[in-house]
């Protein structure tokens, strides 16, 4: 990705009001579909675009004057609901596609049970989006933020130059990365050097994934938010920007991919409960492999993000926007 030779946005100001304007509307653009369930790819967009418009408020908050409706709490809520439906889905798509054409037929036959229980689930979670569409929440949040949106009010930080403050909205989530307990699983300190154990059977690993499983989703989540708010400042950086945006994309999927399966395995044990061992036995051989899969991509990664210059240039490229420079040239020319 290169930086565009020009940009519009000059203060926080412009840069706050440019990303939940863009997100918001995007967000609600999907609106009609999902209210009639017409398309999971629209319930999809929805649930992406009220998250990150999630990250815009919240990341630009200090500088901003918003509705009380208009609040990272009442969006959360809304985006949670949007969430569990979207999760439903998810997993009829993965047990459909991934697993179900590689299992036999009396696996297949029995998976049936599962895709019947996702169904009704589904119907539940269907009539609570639904709902929440009708609820004074979403409605407040929605009419409130329009009226901002044209009427936008701010505090006096947003006045500020946007080159100042760049690195300051990003660091602090950048270090909550890098600092994150996840990156330490499946690691040894030796002589004050942390080493990675490569070497961990398919069974050492679903024991440490059961241990400690919520502790890689907590990092899975971090990278996300890592992510989705590099994502709103990226024309204002260069190249290795964006190179570095890449990546953390890649440590959200790789780890979201892991979380899955892990989900979905605990998903159909509560629907099978002691039956599950017996009757899909071919299918928890292909979700551990899968999760073995998983965890050999994982580890380059790991590795890359424990060296001390991997770290050091992720902060070096966050306090150096392109657009600081550009500003120094026009000022300082030599």
């Amino acid at each position: 990705m290169t930086l565009a030779t020009t940009t519009t946005i000059k203060t926080l100001e412009d840069c706050a009001y440019q990303a939940i304007e863009k997100h918001f509307k995007k967000t609600i653009k999907w609106e009609k579909s999902v209210k009639k369930d017409e398309d999971i790819e629209a319930l999809h967009q929805m649930r992406v675009g009220m998250r990150r418009l999630r990250t815009a408020i919240s990341r630009f908050e200090l500088s901003l004057n918003l509705p009380k409706s208009v609040s990272d709490k009442n969006i959360g809520k809304i985006a949670g609901i949007l969430g569990k439906l979207r999760d439903l889905d998810v997993l009829k798509e993965t047990l459909e596609n991934n697993y179900k054409p590689h299992l036999v037929q009396k696996e297949q036959a029995s998976l049936q049970i599962a895709f019947s229980n996702l169904a009704k689930q589904r119907e539940i979670e269907v009539s609570h989006v639904q709902k929440i569409f009708k609820n004074e929440t979403y409605k407040s949040f929605k009419k409130d933020l329009q009226e901002w949106l044209e009427k936008p009010n701010y505090q006096p930080l947003a006045s500020l130059p946007i080159q100042q403050v760049l690195p300051d909205l990003l660091l602090p989530e950048v270090s909550k990365l890098l600092l994150h307990p996840g990156w330490m699983i499946g690691t040894q300190v030796i002589d004050s050097e942390v080493v990675i154990q490569p070497n961990w059977t398919p069974e050492q690993l679903e024991h440490h994934l059961k241990t400690q499983g919520k502790t890689l989703h907590s990092l899975r989540k971090q990278a996300k938010r890592v992510r989705y708010q590099m994502e709103l400042f990226t024309e204002l950086y260069g190249e290795s920007f964006a190179a570095n945006v890449a990546n953390v994309k890649h440590i959200q999927e790789n780890l979201g991919m892991l979380q899955d399966s892990m989900v979905l395995n605990e998903w159909l044990v509560n629907v099978f409960k002691s039956e599950f061992d017996t009757q899909l036995r071919g299918l928890i051989t292909l979700l551990a492999a899968n999760r073995y899969q998983l965890w050999q991509e994982w580890q380059p990664l790991q590795k890359l993000y424990l060296q001390a210059d991997t770290r050091y240039n992720l902060r070096l490229v966050v306090l150096q926007p392109t657009v600081f420079y550009q500003d120094l040239k026009e000022h300082h020319p030599c």
